[in-house]
Order: C-alpha cells, then sequence, then structure tokens
C-alpha cells in the first residue's frame, strides 16, 4: 500500500453542510474500500489563482492515506463525475514527502527556536 494525498477543489456555489457532504461522499469512496486515512484538512472557502468555469473561489480539502493502486482510479472517476468538483490532485507521497508530513502533524514546524544572545 501506498501512501497519497488528494487536493479537492469544491465550487464556491455549495453551502457548508453541501461542501461537507460531498467531502463525506469521497471519503466514504476512500474507506469502503479498506483505505486507512491518515489526515483530513478541510482548508474552507479560499481564492483561486486563476477563475475556472467563472468562479474566483473554491472550497479546498486535502486528505492524506494510505489506499492500494487501484483505488486511486475508483476515487478519480468518482470525482470526475461529481459537478460540486471544479479541480483534483492526486500524488502519492514519496518517504520524504511523508516524513516532512509527519513532522508538520507533529508541530515541529510551529514551535518557536530560542535566539541565542551573542
Amino acid at each position: 500500500m501506498n501512501q497519497y494525498e488528494t487536493v479537492i477543489v469544491l465550487t464556491p456555489l455549495l453551502s457548508e453542510e453541501a461542501a461537507k457532504e460531498a467531502l463525506a461522499k469521497f471519503k466514504a469512496v476512500l474507506t469502503d474500500n479498506s483505505a486507512e486515512i491518515i489526515q483530513e484538512d478541510n482548508w474552507g472557502l479560499r481564492k483561486l489563482a486563476y477563475p475556472i468555469d467563472k468562479k474566483s473561489n473554491g472550497f479546498f480539502n486535502l486528505t492524506e492515506y494510505k489506499a492500494s493502486g487501484d483505488l486511486i482510479a475508483k476515487l478519480e472517476l468518482e470525482l470526475k463525475r461529481d459537478e460540486r468538483v471544479l479541480r483534483f490532485l492526486t500524488i502519492r507521497l514519496d518517504k520524504h514527502a511523508i516524513a516532512y508530513n509527519e513532522k508538520k502533524r507533529s508541530g515541529a514546524f510551529n514551535k518557536k527556536t530560542k535566539e541565542v544572545a551573542a
């Protein structure tokens, strides 16, 4: 099983509840096919870098999970069929990205370092 990360951008026309419902649908696709969800990060409504379908905002969600490779095709097919999805991107994480995400989750990057007076 490989470790993957999927970013989903949903249309801004949805309410918060509708966006959560859509994301729950995709999470169910993962869990029903024996994927292990490691972390789910909801970024909320954000401005897009460029307009997509005449929309300048979107609901962003990042999900990190362990799954087999054939599940990715099933998930992406569901994402393509759903009209609420503007864009999505799935990547397989290598050992360096996995280590970086573990450090990020543990809060290693948020700790302030003490400055040494010279």
